[in-house]
């Protein structure tokens, strides 16, 4: 029996499919938005972040609430929504002394929901 798995798919051409190059190169965003993206992409990387955003996904929370849900220190916790806030995924609003965290917009959600879909997908 072979074993392919090791083997990369790619291609024996060297024919230039120009049309194809053009029409792609004419819709690829330019550098500082795909560097922007990438660095997007890096925040949903550390499981505690995504635990966090899946928390507030649930429900508007502090950082007490989080830190005992998570099992964490609140510095951590506070560490890691500024994380989630510079990249603007969450924001805060403060009721008298206290200060809520929420998903920044239902884009987060949408994140989420397209990656649970894909990773949920049955693979062939």
């Amino acid at each position: 029996m072979i074993d392919n798995r090791n083997e990369v798919d790619r291609c024996n051409c060297t024919v230039i499919h120009e049309d194809v190059v053009n029409n792609v190169k004419g819709k690829m965003p330019n550098e500082e938005n795909l560097y922007d993206l990438a660095e997007l992409f890096k925040v949903f990387g550390d499981t505690t972040r995504i635990k966090i955003l899946w928390a507030l996904a649930e429900s508007e929370m502090c950082v007490c609430d989080i830190a005992v849900l998570l099992n964490m220190t609140q510095s951590a916790i506070s560490h890691q929504l500024r994380v989630l806030k510079q990249a603007r995924l969450v924001r805060y609003r403060k009721d008298g002394k206290i200060v809520f965290y929420s998903l920044d917009d239902d884009h987060v959600k949408q994140i989420f929901g397209q990656g649970l879909i894909h990773i949920n997908e049955k693979q062939i």
